[in-house]
């Protein structure tokens, strides 16, 4: 596999934050203005919240960032250092928001690990069991908690309906089913069978309409095989940690919402599940938004999703969600870019030619 490193340093353009930031507040300001119940002293509602409800907030979500850096230590055999593995995720997020959620991250996240030290095999090896694993928690955890929410998982929303009537619903099962499928082969083809993996996609590229992509597909092919070779005979003492990781950082992620909408209002077990279970909904929604980050797609839809446990307080809590879920990570970014290039290309250039000497 080849990197692109122009590509990717276009991704990792800390001038790219300005297009969510600007969408994101596009947004904010269509709703204030489009929402007459929306007002000046709608905004003043912020300091409603309850300081514990907001600290837990913060809280949660600050593990769920050091359950990140936990995993890919582990992951990587602790190769990296707390303070690289800091690095690492800051840089990996700061790609998940300037890029589509449908394009995420990926090839910029194997090419930080391979400029962190990490073999290429290897790196792309970790940032796929890191991809199947986040899947698998949604494949396996979503049927349980929409079980526990008895139902009420689609939100009775009149904008919901004009404009996308069942089809939420319709959306929501078939991609669940293609995450599933496409978890369930990815995983067989990484720890079981990845050169039959490899036959049958090249036979599948080998119609006529998809043959211009067959050199692709023989590439992704050699990556696979060449990520199982490092995973191979791995144990559960390697598994089992980044396995409860994972759960971890998703659970935390859901939970941060929890928090901040009980820090406005005082919520029984069975909503605390829903509100939970219709965030594995949305973040369906969301994966699929054509918009950096889903910036804009997020704030509309946390209006539909969550307005009936919130009441006066739905427009000042999406803009404290997405405060602390989603612009901290441009902002980190565009500090941490600069820093980490220098130390990567400059620094340990500067010490192997000091070697030579």
């Amino acid at each position: 596999m080849k990197l692109d490193n122009k590509k990717i340093f276009e991704t990792l353009n800390p001038n790219k934050v300005w297009v969510p930031v600007l969408i994101g507040l596009g947004i904010v300001f269509f709703m204030f203005y489009s929402d007459p119940n929306v007002n000046a002293k709608t905004l003043r509602g912020v300091f409603d919240a309850s300081v514990w409800g907001i600290l837990i907030a913060i809280f949660v979500i600050l593990g769920r960032d050091i359950g990140y850096v936990y995993r890919i230590r582990e992951i990587t055999d602790k190769h990296l250092t707390w303070t690289r593995a800091i690095y690492v995720i800051i840089l990996w997020e700061f790609a998940s928001a300037v890029t589509p959620s449908v394009v995420g991250g990926t090839a910029v996240a194997i090419f930080i690990l391979n400029k962190e030290g990490i073999k290429l095999g290897k790196a792309i090896a970790f940032v796929m069991v890191t991809a199947i694993l986040d899947n698998l928690f949604f494949v396996i955890g979503a049927p349980i908690i929409l079980y526990f929410a008895q139902g009420n998982i689609f939100p009775t929303s009149r904008v919901m309906e004009m404009r996308l009537g069942r089809s939420l619903e319709v959306l929501f099962w078939a991609s669940y089913s293609l995450y599933a499928i496409y978890s369930i082969v990815m995983a067989a083809a990484l720890f079981y069978r990845p050169r039959v993996f490899k036959s049958i996609l090249l036979k599948l590229y080998s119609i006529r309409w998809l043959r211009k992509w067959k050199h692709s597909a023989n590439e992704y092919g050699n990556q696979i095989i060449e990520a199982s070779k490092e995973l191979k005979g791995k144990t559960m003492k390697f598994w089992l940690p980044i396995i409860l990781a994972t759960i971890f950082i998703w659970s935390s992620r859901y939970l941060m919402l929890n928090a901040l909408i009980g820090a406005y209002e005082s919520l029984d077990l069975k909503e605390h599940v829903i509100i939970f279970a219709r965030q594995v909904i949305m973040w369906i929604v969301m994966m699929i938004s054509p918009t950096p980050g889903s910036s804009g797609t997020a704030e509309f839809f946390f209006a539909q999703f969550f307005s009936e446990f919130l009441t006066g307080y739905t427009f000042v809590t999406s803009i404290l969600w997405r405060m602390l879920t989603y612009y901290p990570y441009l902002l980190l970014g565009a500090i941490f870019l600069p820093r980490w290039i220098k130390q990567v290309f400059f620094v340990k250039k500067e010490g192997n030619e000091g070697k030579e000497e």
